[in-house]
């Protein structure tokens, strides 16, 4: 955590070793679940840059906020968000020159606008996860044990699907990943080591969300826990929503989104730690805490309330949002920032299998769709 918080050329920063210490309590190995991915893709501390390099920290007016230019669609939205008729190919000095004139209020009223990433420091409140009854609760789950159906991509959704698919987090839980042959997991095109690590315990199944809503909906219908991270509305759309499927007794499910106040604003795990106010430094010269910490760390506090819910019995709609979990972190206790002991670079995690191809397993998705059809939990 410290290697990875603090100025590229100074010190690495202790300040929030706290951060560590809660998600602990929820994993042993939570180190290495909040920096594998730098470990994996060789990431540094930035300061005011990310160690993924796609979010900025920049000063307003009136205070702070991060912009995220990490999907082609925000770069095209710039000319507009600038007023400009062309943009440098390097966009952020530009940027940082429109940003430092104007109030963050109306920098991120505009950025949202245009469906760019952006959120003020400290914006969002710490709350904990909205849990709603959706349905009946079940005593036990039978022989068939847990299915859980991913239907999230990039880091805190397939985190938490991670924890419950590997070994002695869930007994006997089948995990499948389920990706659009339009929208694959963005992750899948990136690192492999990462995707890998991430994904490689789960079953792979390739649906269209439009042509072939129905046979996902079969899907979702026979699942234990569904693991949703798009936008509020994206499913509900295509009728697909916790309320559009069969009912099952103790089904969870488990819906992450960038903010509490279903707007749908886009997030990424470097901007919504700043909306929750987790960072490093100070508020006067705030600068990035650890790798898009929002995103494990949801990961980890989405598993934490699925596995709580597992233990009343099921039957509810779990909403955790990125920028909340980081201000629960936020508001731990900091500590110096200096501290005599070395940081060193992060340790990869375990060799892991390597995830199955898009699709690779989808007549054997079909098959577990067919056996618990006749199978009741």
């Amino acid at each position: 955590m410290a290697y990875l918080t603090g100025p590229p050329g100074g010190p690495p920063d202790f300040s929030r070793a706290n951060v560590l210490a809660r998600a602990e309590r929820i994993a042993a190995d939570a180190a290495t679940l909040l920096s594998g991915r730098a470990a994996l893709l060789g990431l540094r501390r930035g300061g005011r840059v990310s160690a993924g390099g796609a979010t900025r920290l920049l000063a307003a007016s009136d205070g702070w906020c991060a912009i995220t230019l990490s999907r082609p669609d925000d770069v095209a939205a710039l000319p507009a968000l600038l007023h400009a008729d062309d943009v440098p190919a390097d966009p952020w000095p530009t940027l940082q020159h429109w940003v430092a004139a104007r109030p963050v209020s109306a920098i991120i009223e505009r950025a949202g606008l245009l469906d760019i990433p952006a959120a003020a420091l400290g914006e969002a409140a710490a709350t904990g996860p909205r849990i709603r009854r959706i349905g009946s609760a079940a005593s036990a789950c039978g022989s068939a044990g847990l299915l859980v159906a991913d239907l999230s991509s990039m880091w805190a959704g397939p985190l938490c699907g991670h924890l419950l698919a590997r070994a002695g987090a869930t007994p006997q839980a089948t995990v499948v990943k389920v990706e659009s042959p339009r929208r694959p997991d963005g992750t899948r095109a990136g690192d492999r080591a990462f995707f890998d690590w991430i994904n490689g315990e789960k079953l792979s199944y390739c649906v269209d969300f439009d042509s072939q809503a129905d046979e996902l909906r079969e899907l979702l219908a026979v699942a234990d826990i569904v693991i949703e991270g798009s936008r509020p509305g994206a499913l509900a759309r295509r009728r697909l929503g916790p309320h559009d499927v069969a009912p099952r007794a103790g089904r969870i499910w488990l819906r992450i989104t960038g903010f509490d106040d279903d707007s749908g604003r886009p997030a990424f795990g470097d901007d919504a730690a700043v909306a929750g106010g987790l960072v490093g430094g100070s508020t006067e010269a705030p600068v990035f805490c650890g790798d898009a910490i929002a995103d494990p760390l949801t990961g980890l506090e989405a598993t934490l309330a699925v596995t709580e819910s597992l233990g009343r019995g099921g039957g509810e709609l779990i909403e955790v949002s990125l920028a909340s979990v980081a201000a629960t972190y936020a508001a731990q206790p900091t500590t110096a920032s200096v501290c005599r002991h070395p940081a060193p670079p992060p340790a990869a995690p375990p060799a892991a299998k390597s995830a199955p191809g898009l699709g690779a397993d989808n007549d054997a998705v079909r098959g577990l769709i067919s056996e618990r059809r006749c199978l009741s939990c």
